[in-house]
């Protein structure tokens, strides 16, 4: 059985705005407006025959981001382990390998980015099939991408010769992101194809790989499972021990120290997308090279990314720039420095920023809520309640509240007294009051809250009872 894992945990600052921490690109709709990469790639093994229920392994700010999502994409994972703190890749995949050993000693772990684009579904099943041959006879399967191009932001993978299986090369090397120069002649040699990160394995078989050249991994991985504790629909990894390991991606560990490596070659129409100019080559051009998204007014622009979220973009007499709006921030930038993005997250980052954590709106497990306008002492938000979820049973020291349902029923709890509130209603939760928020209904709630007092940061949360698991105290 082939168990796919996806791996969930990078941060995509090179797409900022739109992708922050608290909403990473991997569950962001970039591409299908149906679904986001994380959904495409949970289900991208749908219909094929002897695999098992997919394993994520994510953090836990992502838990319930990542949770929804799944059902959403009507996919039950088999399990979904939480890292205490981030590793790398390698220890990842060898807490997913423990898992899925424990449930099937046979079990093929097909390791996936969560943030990759397939096109070609079709030829990725097939490629896959020929690894899990190959991972069957007890090789570590790398799979490489017929490169388009001498791109500079891939590492490669050099085949060597032929395995004694068809459509399957031995590794010769894997190798750094090169320069121009350097990727033009791998090229020429016909021997080269880019790292997409995608790996196919038995789980013992990379254990025992695991062990031979990372032993320290392992030693720390195998407690951190072990030690591991359900919490609602998640497996949390031990901390302490997950936390001893080194970290270390799954190349640099095994993959590129094993004699057992193997590469099978793809062509699926593959993309990292890592970048807004890796966006603006894979997305649908308009007759001028534009590739525009929401409310968007153009006169004399070619070849630009376009991207409106919430209000009009209007551009004039640009080429060649990608300029991203969202509530609370616009990026403008050429598209030939769209790598250098990252920068400025770790600027507003180190100046104390919070645009480049979370979005106006920010996701909960039961809905969402905005920040519409902020003040020294006030501030007014939009909140959304998913039907049949509650807000945790809480307290603040430092603020009071005012809600205003303006569509759907909310079920109060305010003290010792509960009662409804249909639309066009309001009630007050004075400082220092126990209170709840539920939505008993089939439709969304949605209300108007204004709060007031001399401290208004979300950590001010005192929890007392909470159907999420989450800690006492904290947004």
């Amino acid at each position: 059985m082939i168990y796919p894992t996806i791996l969930s945990g990078g941060a995509g600052t090179r797409l900022w705005p739109l992708s922050r921490h608290a909403a990473p690109k991997q569950f962001l709709r970039l591409v299908d407006p149906e679904q986001s990469l994380f959904q495409a790639t949970l289900v991208r093994m749908q219909g094929v025959a002897e695999v098992g229920g997919p394993i994520l392994v994510c953090n836990g700010d992502h838990r319930f981001l990542a949770a929804e999502q799944a059902r959403a994409a009507a996919v039950a994972p088999q399990a979904i382990l939480l890292e205490p703190v981030a590793r790398n890749t390698a220890p990842a995949v060898a807490c997913a390998a423990l898992y899925a050993q424990s449930i099937d000693p046979d079990a093929l772990l097909l390791v996936l980015p969560s943030d990759h684009l397939i096109a070609d579904q079709q030829a990725f099943h097939q490629a896959v099939a020929t690894g899990a041959r190959a991972a069957g006879a007890g090789f570590l399967v790398t799979f490489g991408i017929q490169p388009q191009g001498p791109e500079t932001g891939y590492g490669y993978i050099q085949r060597g010769p032929s395995s004694p299986l068809p459509e399957v090369f031995r590794v010769a090397r894997f190798v750094e992101k090169p320069d121009r120069a350097t990727a033009e002649g791998y090229l020429a040699t016909g021997e080269f194809y880019w790292n997409a990160g995608i790996f196919l394995f038995r789980c013992d078989r990379f254990l025992e790989e695991l062990d031979r050249h990372a032993p320290d991994i392992l030693a720390a991985c195998r407690p951190a499972m072990y030690g591991a504790v359900t919490d609602l629909d998640f497996l949390r990894l031990e901390q302490a021990a997950f936390a001893a390991s080194p970290s270390d991606s799954i190349d640099y560990a095994v993959m590129e120290k094993t004699d057992r490596a193997v590469v099978v070659p793809m062509e699926v129409g593959w993309s990292d997308v890592g970048s807004w100019s890796s966006l603006w080559e894979i997305g649908p051009p308009d007759a001028d090279g534009n590739v525009i998204f929401g409310d968007v007014a153009v006169r004399d622009v070619r070849n630009c990314y376009l991207r409106s979220q919430d209000r009009l973009l209007a551009a004039v007499g640009l080429e060649g720039h990608v300029v991203v709006e969202t509530g609370d921030a616009v990026l403008v930038a050429p598209m030939d420095r769209s790598q250098d993005i990252k920068d400025v997250v770790i600027q507003l980052s180190r100046s104390g920023r919070e645009e480049h954590r979370s979005h106006q709106r920010v996701y909960r497990p039961w809905g969402s809520y905005k920040a519409i306008h902020v003040s020294e002492r006030f501030q007014v938000k939009s909140i959304t309640v998913n039907p049949g979820s509650a807000l945790s049973l809480q307290m603040h020291h430092h603020r009071a509240e005012h809600w205003v349902v303006v569509k759907g029923t909310a079920r109060v709890q305010r003290g010792d007294e509960t009662f409804l509130l249909t639309e066009d209603q309001s009630t007050y939760i004075p400082l220092g009051t126990r209170h709840r928020l539920e939505n008993p209904g089939r439709i969304p709630l949605e209300l108007i809250e204004v709060q007031s007092g001399s401290y208004l940061g979300e950590d001010d949360v005192l929890r007392f009872e909470d159907r999420y698991g989450r800690e006492e105290h904290g947004a």
